[in-house]
């Protein structure tokens, strides 16, 4: 646990009044929820979009690693830049830069344009995510982090539940690119919100003066540190097996399954509340259970999902079968978003918090999109692809959790 002195007390003693707590948890989950907003509510429109723009379904899916390898790399902008600047500057830049670039894209004339302008829509909106996570961190530690972080995704956890059933149903009264157009709207909002709710949390004397040279030297000093990369790894592979689900769930469940935009819709949502549901649980076990073991946990269950869905689809199955294995795919990540992010951000000093938060999301984000593709490489007609991409991706997980340090692996 780090020092309560080396913070700001004002900040601690706002975040602690209920009310203060309760716009916190409205406003930052909110931001959190960045990616799913960006991704989720465009998935039924995958296939309509490879048809409209004369593309492949491997094509479309690019479309969503875009803006996975945009959010990599803002997080790698944005969070050190929170730490130099301060949470709020980058942090409004990056909400209105996120708003004009999902409405260029409602403009997108071909695929080719629509990839770029995802990287760049990506970008803006990882500002949200890597600087949420920061803020979390300036005001809590440990256990008290955990137990935020899980609040958080009962929040959150509503995008990817929500996301799908919107696009879904946007999809009956208007063409793809008004998704976009509703994005833009969500941008607009939270800039707003952050405007009006969201104060400073990284007072000048705590902030990183070193520039680049400092950023590079924390970046080098978290991938040397065992207790940061076990967690973070451990984060990024399951998080991977997750993206590899959500860019091919919409081929293999619409396109083989026989799933309607809308229906599909709804299975997502159901799985999405899975991720809800265990995020509580996980909030409800911390500081009962080793909140390592709790990310253990949720990497056994996303390894037996995965495990099931590859045996499922080699044996034939229907939906009966496919479907939950894809469940626990996706509600095992309750378990090991909170406690891994807690566990690869504890006792880091504020002013690197931003630098390791990026970090963090970067490895995720980077390793999703280079696996989301995988899930399409032999077209939209098998689901061979995307099962053995989530299998092996969840066994690497946990064996890389298995290997983690002492200290990671018992730490509560």
């Amino acid at each position: 646990m780090s020092d309560p002195g080396a913070r700001a007390a004002a900040p601690a003693r706002a975040a602690a009044r209920p009310d203060r707590r309760i716009v916190l948890i409205g406003v930052l989950g909110a931001l959190t929820a960045m990616a799913p907003l960006s991704i989720d509510m465009y998935l039924p429109a995958l296939p309509k979009v490879a048809s409209d723009l004369s593309t492949g379904a491997m094509q479309a899916q690019l479309t969503l690693t875009a803006c996975v390898v945009g959010l990599a790399v803002g997080q790698a902008v944005a969070g050190p830049l929170s730490d130099a600047f301060g949470r709020r500057r980058p942090l409004l830049i990056g909400l209105a830069a996120y708003a004009v670039a999902s409405l260029l894209c409602v403009a997108a004339p071909n695929v080719e344009t629509l990839i770029a302008l995802r990287v760049v829509q990506g970008a803006a909106g990882a500002a949200g995510i890597v600087i949420a996570r920061a803020v979390v961190r300036d005001l809590y530690d440990g256990v008290a982090a955990a137990k935020f972080f899980s609040t958080l995704m009962l929040v959150n956890g509503l995008a990817p539940i929500l996301a799908p059933v919107i696009g879904g149903q946007l999809l009956r009264v208007m063409p793809w690119p008004g998704v976009f157009g509703v994005l833009t709207g969500i941008g607009v909002a939270l800039l707003l919100a952050t405007l009006a709710w969201l104060g400073e949390t990284l007072p000048p004397e705590r902030r990183e003066t070193g520039g680049l040279r400092a950023t590079a030297r924390t970046f080098g000093t978290l991938a040397r540190d065992r207790s940061f990369v076990g967690p973070a790894l451990a984060l990024a592979l399951a998080f991977a097996a997750m993206f590899t689900y959500i860019s091919g769930s919409p081929f293999v469940l619409q396109d083989i399954y026989h799933l309607s935009p809308q229906a599909f819709s709804v299975a997502f949502g159901v799985n999405s509340l899975g991720i809800v549901a265990a995020g509580q649980l996980s909030g409800w076990l911390a500081g009962r259970v080793a909140l390592a073991r709790l990310m253990a946990a949720g990497l056994a269950t996303v390894a037996a999902g995965g495990l099931l869905l590859l045996a499922a689809v080699l044996a034939g199955g229907g939906l009966p079968a496919v479907l939950p294995a894809l469940f626990l795919v996706a509600s095992g990540q309750g378990l090991i978003m909170p406690n891994a992010t807690a566990l690869a951000l504890a006792d880091r000093p504020p002013r690197v918090t931003g630098s390791a938060s990026a970090l963090l999301g970067l490895s995720q984000f980077a390793l999703g999109g280079a696996a989301g593709p995988l899930a399409g490489i032999a077209g939209p007609r098998t689901a061979v692809p995307m099962a053995v991409t989530i299998a092996v991706l969840s066994l690497l997980a946990a064996a890389v959790a298995a290997a983690a340090p002492s200290r990671v692996a018992s730490a509560n």
